[in-house]
């Protein structure tokens, strides 16, 4: 594709070419509700000539449809205005050492074993304890991929990877009072995955846990957020700090770059190299090497993310990051869940997150909350409808303590998270 492409005269080319395979089972209450198998490949082309670009892709790999596929990126360049951003990355900062990093374990797995696996991790859920009631369904996925860049720089890389899944949903209690929460393991490889057992009686587990909710009266009030709910305060982040919100002004930390967004101890580093990490890559989307870095340190933030096209925009460099961010560990200074909420002493635990509610632009933070009330440093109840609030500037700049209980289920890997005064609005 890409000789093909400088026969046509374009200046720079990119292409990539993606297989992936996966099989997926839902059951629910003891029946199976789907089965579904999945194998898609495909090819991706963007030609430029100068700085006019035009892509295409196609899912029939046909010789004739290759060319047709190129005849329409080139068609679409020729019609383009210039973009003085665009083109490939530049040459120099292409990678040249390509590594694995233990993220292939393909295994034999049919439909029947799929079946059987959710099947168990249901029954374990539902049988824990009479109180639970309903279930909407445990599942299964199994996921391979393998993807090869390349472009006209001489550049030529490829990455495979694995994936599993197993998740369950259990409701608990009847009419008005009944209470939903689930829980789910995922890994590279299906031998690191939590057993389906294990996974269906803590989906039960965190259902009871919720039942007989009460709401709280709004105030202002420490706030701690649960690992799997801290991730969503980094995403935000990242949001923000990523070239695209940037060069658009359209993120709440425009120049930010060497500033203190967090308190002094925090920091964020992203390590592409990780072993088995879920964003561990030689190269980003453009061939770009990726390196280890810090992102955030000493609560400054170092550097924004970039691909080519965001830098170029703003007059830096890639930073290695087309395509996102690699795997990331924000530093912990406190012990787990329990010592957290011990530093913590009164607030509130929060487990579930509802509606997106932030806006890029201000930071304004608005959204619904379940989770737990905590006293003396013990939790004590369940609470729902309430609504959290906040400005991500203030509430970065106020976060107290990071724990050690991290989620191994991203890559992005945070504790729980405790920020000093959000307002909760509650019954009034």
């Amino acid at each position: 594709m890409l000789e093909r492409a400088r026969a046509a005269g374009a200046s720079q080319a990119e292409v990539s070419c993606d297989e992936t395979a996966g099989l997926a089972v839902n059951v629910r209450l003891g029946d199976v509700e789907t089965v579904e198998a999945t194998r898609d490949r495909g090819v991706a082309i963007t030609v430029y000539f100068g700085q006019r670009k035009g892509s295409a892709s196609s899912a029939d790999l046909r010789e004739e449809s290759l060319d047709a596929t190129l005849a329409q990126a080139c068609a679409i360049a020729r019609h383009t205005e210039e973009d003085p951003a665009a083109g490939l990355a530049d040459a120099d900062l292409m990678a040249t050492t390509l590594r694995e990093f233990d993220s292939w374990h393909p295994a034999p797995f049919d439909a029947d074993r799929a079946i059987d696996i959710a099947l168990a991790c249901e029954a374990a859920g539902r049988g824990t304890d009479v109180r639970i009631t309903n279930s909407d369904g445990a599942s299964i996925n199994v996921n391979a991929s393998l993807s090869v860049y390349a472009n006209s720089h001489g550049f030529l890389g490829s990455e495979r990877s694995t994936s599993s899944s197993i998740g369950c949903a259990l409701i608990a209690g009847a009419g008005e009072a009944m209470q939903r929460d689930g829980w789910y393991s995922v890994a590279l490889a299906q031998g690191d995955l939590e057993s389906p057992e294990a996974i269906g009686r803590k989906a039960a587990q965190r259902t009871l846990e919720r039942l007989a909710p009460r709401q709280l009266p709004t105030g202002q009030v420490p706030v701690l957020f649960a690992a799997e709910m801290a991730r969503s305060l980094i995403g935000s982040f990242l949001s923000a700090v990523s070239g695209g919100a940037l060069y658009r002004r359209a993120s709440f930390l425009l120049d930010s770059a060497g500033s203190r967004i967090f308190p002094d101890w925090f920091s964020i580093e992203e390590d592409p190299f990780l072993t088995r990490g879920f964003r561990s890559a030689s190269f980003d989307g453009e061939g770009v090497a990726t390196r280890r870095s810090m992102l955030v340190d000493g609560g400054i933030l170092q550097r924004y993310l970039l691909d080519s096209y965001s830098a170029r925009k703003l007059g830096l460099a890639s930073t290695g990051n087309a395509g996102g961010v690699h795997n990331l560990a924000v530093a912990a200074n406190a012990g787990d869940l329990s010592d957290m909420c011990r530093t913590m002493g009164q607030g509130l635990l929060v487990t579930e997150l509802i509606g997106q509610g932030v806006n890029a632009i201000t930071g304004d933070y608005s959204r619904g909350a379940a989770g737990f009330w905590v006293e003396n440093g013990v939790i004590t109840y369940p609470v729902d409808g309430i609504t959290i609030a906040g400005n991500l500037k203030d509430m970065f700049a106020t976060i107290e303590a990071v724990g050690n209980d991290v989620d191994p289920r991203s890559h992005v890997r945070t504790g729980s998270i405790l920020v000093g005064r959000m307002t909760v609005a509650g019954t009034g």
